[in-house]
């Protein structure tokens, strides 16, 4: 069915947009600017009215070329820090899930929001995935998608910022899986990875399947030697785009008139846990060889996608960031019921 002529025209304003951000935010050497700029763009036209929605499977195809580029930047090392460091990373994880728990749990018992929707809705990760099971548990999906995309959104912005602050004025240059005049062949082949491993993922029902699945195969083919992976800078920077319009286009108005009584609560509990991770990651710095930024992105309570281009477009230890931020998203995704049913038990029956 073709498009109406004002969905195309909102398409092309809101492209427009978003390169101008884009550009503007690349000046002004923030990491990560093609992800930043369309989502702060999609979400102006989200919470304004504009009936555009970023299909599923585009969201998807993005997640898969995330998933290549942090193939190429992580190989074998994130086996090598997993190893080395596995106690510590728990560590890493527990306190990040821990945040995010106390924070359900403080709203929960205020009373910002109803039920467990705010267990659901402040766990550190795997937003969709948290969305459809909260759903499944009985809590309302509009207060919690829109509380897990506020977290998003702020983690991608003070990631940015602090990326932005702590990284030298020089700019770092593209990630390393992409060729400035790639081949032919090298790219087809790093496609197919790209949809063979979420095709893989996807069909087990890995959480995160269409990142997770190219990650892990591209890591394990250019390891070895078997694939080059390799993507231009054009298809990078339209996934990141991508990742950015269908966070943004979540904020929709009817979701923010839903939500509206409690979004002072969400912002404090969202700037909590932020904090919180940060000052996990201060202290992180004394017990581990490794800088700020990279304890803060390690620790950052989510997404894993957005970190991860975030990472590789900084100066940081990439294979520490991605393996804290991989293992976090499954111990999320294997102990939000658990918790969320653990604090609809700890607050009183006349509070819910």
């Amino acid at each position: 069915m073709p498009f109406p002529a004002r969905t195309i025209a909102l398409w092309a304003a809101l492209i427009a947009a978003s390169g101008l951000l884009g550009f503007g935010l690349k000046l002004g050497q923030f990491p990560a600017a093609f992800l930043l700029g369309p989502m702060i763009a999609a979400i102006a036209f989200g919470v304004r009215g504009a009936p555009l929605r970023m299909p599923r499977p585009a969201f998807q195809a993005s997640q898969a070329m995330i998933g290549c580029m942090v193939a190429h930047a992580i190989t074998a090392e994130i086996t090598k820090t997993l190893i080395a460091d596995g106690p510590l990373i728990l560590l890493v994880v527990g306190v990040t899930v821990l945040a995010g728990t106390l924070v359900g749990l403080v709203l929960t018992r205020l009373r910002v929001l109803p039920g467990t929707t705010a267990a659901w809705g402040s766990s550190p990760g795997g937003a969709a995935a948290m969305v459809a099971m909260a759903e499944e548990y009985g809590s309302d999906p509009r207060l919690v998608a829109f509380m897990q995309y506020v977290r998003v959104a702020a983690v991608v912005l003070s990631a940015s910022l602090v990326a932005r602050l702590l990284t030298d004025s020089v700019a770092a240059g593209p990630p390393p899986a992409v060729a400035e005049a790639a081949t032919v062949l090298p790219v087809l082949v790093t496609l197919a990875v790209a949809a063979g491993g979420a095709g893989i993922a996807l069909w087990l029902r890995l959480p995160a399947g269409a990142l997770i699945g190219p990650m892990l195969l591209g890591a394990a083919l250019h390891a070895t030697g078997v694939a080059s992976i390799t993507l231009p800078l054009p298809i990078l920077e339209l996934a990141y785009a991508t990742i950015g319009w269908y966070v943004g286009l979540r904020f929709t108005r009817e979701t923010l008139r839903a939500t509206l009584h409690a979004l002072p609560g969400i912002l404090v509990a969202t700037l909590a846990v932020i904090l919180l991770c940060a000052g996990w990651a201060l202290g992180l710095t004394h017990l581990l060889a490794i800088d700020f930024l990279t304890a803060f992105l390690a620790t950052s309570p989510g997404g894993l996608d957005s970190v991860a281009i975030i990472a590789v477009g900084s100066k940081v230890d990439v294979s520490f960031v991605l393996a804290v931020q991989t293992l976090r998203l499954f111990v999320v995704l294997i102990t939000g019921p658990v918790l969320a049913k653990w604090i609809a038990r700890a607050v009183p029956q006349e509070s819910a």
